[in-house]
């Protein structure tokens, strides 16, 4: 995630509950994607998780993006 979207997102973590829901789990997921990647060797078990959090990391920043495009214009009315 870019520098400015996570400022963004912490901005507006304290006035949207799904927003700072999905940061937080975002944030615990790659926590724990990072000590999978960190593990050697990976076993076909850690490769298949290291492969399905990149998948929910990924559509959870979706939805933050999606979250904060509709901040971004409802506060630009």
């Amino acid at each position: 995630m870019e520098r400015r979207e996570e400022e963004l997102i912490k901005r507006h973590l304290n006035t949207n509950d799904e927003l700072r829901s999905l940061y937080l789990e975002h944030l615990e997921l790659k926590q724990k994607l990072d000590q999978l990647r960190h593990k050697e060797p990976l076993s076909p078990a850690d490769e298949i998780e290291t492969k399905r959090i990149q998948k929910v990391k990924l559509a959870q920043k979706d939805r933050m993006m999606e979250i904060l495009s509709r901040l971004q214009h409802g506060a630009a009315r």
